[in-house]
C-alpha cells in the first residue's frame, strides 16, 4: 500500500510562542529566557561579534515574522558547547523592521572551510525551512577556497557578511534581484 504525501505546513503564525514566546508576549516561560537568546554564556576563546541583519521578502519589504537560528563553531572551529559557548541561536526578526541580532563569537574555520555560520529561516508562507551560510568579508584567502563559495558562482556574494564597527551584517532575501544562495540540505 502506498500512501500519498502529507501536505507541508508553513511556519504559521503560532512558531514563535513555542520557539520564542516573548516575541508572541509570553514572558515568563521557560523562566523568562527564550531558548537560543544566549550564544555566550561565559568567556569563551575567540572574537566577540554581533552578527545582524534583517529578512525581506521577494518585493524588498521587511519579514517581520520570521525565525532565525544560528549554528556555528567556537573560536578555534570545533562544533558543540564549549567553555562559555552555545554554538546555537534563536532570535526572531523584529516586528517592524525584520531585524535580527546575535551576540556570538566569530567562528574559527573548520576542516578546509571558510570561518562561517549555518543559517536557518522559518516564517510564515515559508513550506521548509531554508538553509543558507554566512561568511566574512574579512577571510578573503579562505573564502576563495570554500567549495560551497565556488559553486555559488556569480551569487557568492549574497552570503557574505560585511564588516560593521560591532560585527557583522548580512540581509537575507527571500526571493528577487538579490535573493539570498539557499543550500539544498
Amino acid at each position: 500500500m502506498v500512501l500519498k504525501e502529507s501536505a507541508s505546513q508553513t511556519a504559521g503564525p503560532y512558531v514563535h510562542i513555542g520557539c520564542v514566546p516573548s516575541f508572541a508576549g509570553l514572558e515568563d516561560m521557560y523562566g523568562g529566557v527564550d531558548p537560543g537568546s544566549v550564544m555566550v554564556t561565559g568567556e569563551p576563546a575567540g572574537r566577540r561579534i554581533a552578527f545582524t541583519g534583517a529578512v525581506f521578502d521577494g518585493e524588498g519589504a521587511p519579514l517581520c515574522d520570521a525565525l532565525i537560528e544560528v549554528w556555528q563553531a567556537d573560536g578555534q572551529g570545533n562544533h558543540g558547547p564549549s567553555n562559555g559557548f552555545t554554538g546555537w541561536g534563536r532570535q526572531p526578526s523584529d516586528g517592524g523592521t525584520g531585524a535580527f541580532r546575535f551576540d556570538t563569537i566569530k567562528p574559527g574555520a573548520v576542516d578546509g572551510q571558510a570561518p562561517h555560520l549555518s543559517l536557518w529561516i522559518v516564517a510564515r508562507g515559508i513550506n521548509l525551512g531554508l538553509h543558507t551560510r554566512a561568511y566574512f568579508d574579512d577571510e578573503a584567502e579562505a573564502n576563495a577556497a570554500d567549495s560551497v563559495l565556488r559553486l555559488a558562482g556569480e551569487r557568492a556574494g549574497t552570503m557574505i557578511a560585511r564588516t560593521t564597527p560591532e560585527g557583522f551584517h548580512m540581509d537575507i532575501y527571500l526571493q528577487g534581484d538579490n535573493e539570498t544562495v539557499f543550500l539544498d540540505v
